[in-house]
């Protein structure tokens, strides 16, 4: 069991930044893979960035040259930086950590971004 706490959310305006930590409450290091998604209103939950135990990242098409995602196993935390945010980037935001491929995943809580126009 791990359990995930996202922070850093909040509102900003189109064009703007936000860094996103997601603290787990035990060690990652090993971690197959650790990501972020997000959630709009009315819509599915979706894949934002993704980065693996060696330090592959992975991009939504939306999220790519604007968004960096990275990890400090010695912290125990995993972070999203988004630039030039847009509106359309108004969702929950979820931290996800995926121990063994295939195995067990755990989510935390939720941080809110919203990006006013």
């Amino acid at each position: 069991q791990v359990q995930l706490v996202e922070s850093g959310g909040g509102l900003v305006q189109s064009g703007g930044s936000l860094r996103l930590s997601c603290a787990a409450s035990r060690s990652i290091f090993r971690f197959y893979v650790m990501g972020w998604y997000r959630q709009a209103p009315a819509k599915q939950r979706e894949l934002v960035a993704r980065i693996t135990s060696s330090g592959g990242t992975n991009y939504a098409d939306s999220a790519k040259g604007r968004f960096t995602i990275s990890r400090d196993n010695t912290k125990n935390t995993v972070y999203l930086q988004m630039n030039s945010l847009h509106p359309e980037g108004t969702a929950l935001y979820y931290c996800n950590g995926e121990p063994t491929p295939g195995g067990a995943r755990y989510w935390g809580g939720g941080t809110q971004v919203t990006v006013s126009a």
